[in-house]
């Protein structure tokens, strides 16, 4: 079984633009997103707070659920613009994972999560970022 191609687009848009999805699902108070930076992959049974990077001056991001945080096309969703966390400036990690999530701190609740593609090592003096564009998640 799978979804069609218009109720991917209607799941992704409620998630990340706070539109909502006639008839199925009302549309949110949670404003925002949080971003966060994992060290290894949260997994399925994982929180936001699973492996995450821990380095000073990290702390979550938060991203607007509205077409200014995230576009949504189709099947994908993507950031609107530069997501940038706080720069390094004590510790290290080697940062493998990604997630999204609904709390600014704490356990939270992980939404979904991602392989980065190749490990961000972070230390003194990094300020990570995805570019415009650059996280992008596929509903398909």
């Amino acid at each position: 079984m799978t979804l069609s191609d218009a109720a991917e687009t209607d799941i992704l848009e409620l998630i990340f633009n706070n539109t909502a999805w006639l008839t199925v699902a009302a549309a949110g108070a949670l404003g925002n997103l949080y971003v966060s930076l994992h060290t290894g992959d949260p997994g399925d049974a994982g929180n936001q707070g699973t492996s995450e990077a821990n380095y000073t001056g990290y702390a979550r991001e938060a991203v607007a659920r509205t077409t200014a945080g995230w576009t949504v096309t189709n099947d994908e969703a993507a950031n609107t613009a530069a997501i940038t966390f706080g720069e390094c400036t004590a510790g290290s990690s080697a940062v493998t994972h990604f997630g999204i999530g609904t709390d600014l701190s704490g356990a939270g609740n992980l939404l979904m999560s991602g392989s980065l593609g190749a490990t961000l090592s972070i230390t003194a003096g990094i300020t990570p970022e995805f570019a415009l564009g650059q996280l992008t998640v596929t509903a398909a």
